[in-house]
């Protein structure tokens, strides 16, 4: 029995021998043939022109704000807005008591008549007394006194107008209006209210939104790179040097309304080093409301044969500088280190280190390294 057994074991060995030969013979063939390309994926790069723009914080602010206080003393009659509507400039907000103002320009009315009155009696005296003087049946002092009555008469007359005048400033100023076009906010006072002249606190504030402000902070260096480039040529604007402004809501959404730029201060701000901008934009709707936070999208120009690189295709070496892996001749990799000067959507804007028909690899990266040989097939990017 042990003899059988161990003739019916040795075609199993046998086979089992054999499949190692054949394993190792395969093996060997393997390492000793050609080794395969790495594949990657390129996509070629084309110089193109492209809008540059500059995403910056702002604050939107008011066109106008007109804070409206009492010029007189009184009580509050009347409102006669709805708090929140708009309002004409010119247009009634309160009516203040008129009736001691009313008293007063009567008194003045009558001091006027009083003064002309006097000075008609003193113009008679004079006519009178010239004659008589010339004939010496009265003395000279008596004609120039007379004279003197006169000039200070016709000087009470210009008084008394002055304060007829003063008294119906005050009589207009019990109607308190709207001295710009605009919104109104909360009331502050209700009708029975005392009120006295330049107080402090606020009847109502009228505030302008169409047209309206947004107020925004752009970088220095910012300013100093679009001057080097318009310098250069780089950029190109419109023919009036006027930057068009977009702006983002707080939401995210885009406001439908482009914007100009105002002006831009002369001073940089040694805290921030930032410069202020402002924006104006038209604000029919009343969509942008003062102290609402947006960004501020400004377009700096067109940039002539710019160069895009997919940002997967970038990476960055020890020294932390941006390189790209690109195919070059004979389907060798090349490695380039390259300058990006800011991001545009998905891609790295180009300024050196890649050309316009590079082609760049985007997919197979961790596989190869500069002077393989790879198999390129064109990325689903391109």
């Amino acid at each position: 029995m042990p003899h059988r057994r161990t003739i019916r074991s040795l075609p199993l060995a046998l086979a089992a021998l054999l499949a190692a030969l054949s394993g190792c013979g395969k093996q060997d063939q393997h390492q000793g043939g050609p080794k395969p390309k790495p594949a990657v994926s390129v996509v070629t790069l084309h110089a193109q022109p492209v809008s540059l723009t500059t995403d910056l914080p702002g604050r939107v602010t008011a066109y106008k704000v007109a804070e409206v206080r009492p010029q007189v003393n009184g009580v509050i009659l009347k409102r006669s807005f709805i708090e929140g509507d708009n309002v004409r400039a010119g247009q009634l907000l309160y009516q203040i008591d008129p009736a001691p103002y009313q008293a007063a320009v009567a008194s003045a009315q009558a001091t006027v008549a009083h003064a002309i009155a006097t000075v008609t009696t003193a113009q008679a005296t004079v006519r009178r007394y010239r004659p008589l003087a010339a004939a010496e049946a009265i003395s000279k002092q008596d004609l120039d006194n007379a004279v003197g009555t006169l000039s200070q008469n016709q000087a009470d007359i210009a008084s008394a107008r002055a304060q007829l005048r003063t008294a119906e400033i005050n009589l207009a100023y019990t109607r308190v209006t709207a001295p710009i076009t605009g919104r109104t906010s909360r009331s502050a006072v209700t009708e029975g209210a005392l009120v006295t002249a330049n107080q402090t606190s606020l009847l109502v504030t009228v505030t302008q939104l169409n047209p309206i402000y947004v107020d925004i902070v752009q970088p220095s260096t910012t300013l100093l790179r679009l001057r080097r480039e318009l310098a250069q040529g780089q950029l190109k604007t419109d023919g009036n040097h006027q930057a068009v402004v977009r702006l983002m809501l707080e939401d995210g959404t885009a406001y439908d309304r482009t914007g100009e730029l105002q002006f831009s201060e002369v001073q940089v701000d040694q805290g921030t080093g930032a410069v202020a901008l402002r924006a104006i934009f038209p604000n029919a709707e009343g969509v942008l409301l003062p102290g609402m936070f947006v960004r501020g999208q400004i377009e700096e120009g067109v940039q002539q044969n710019a160069i895009l690189a997919p940002q997967q295709g970038v990476t960055h070496n020890q020294r932390g500088e941006p390189v790209a892996m690109v195919v070059g001749a004979g389907n060798k990799v090349e490695m380039r280190t390259i300058k990006a000067d800011r991001a545009i959507g998905a891609d790295w804007l180009v300024q050196s280190g890649l050309h316009d028909g590079d082609r760049l690899i985007t997919e197979g990266l961790q596989q190869i390294k500069p002077g393989d040989e790879v198999t390129v097939s064109p990325s689903k990017q391109s």
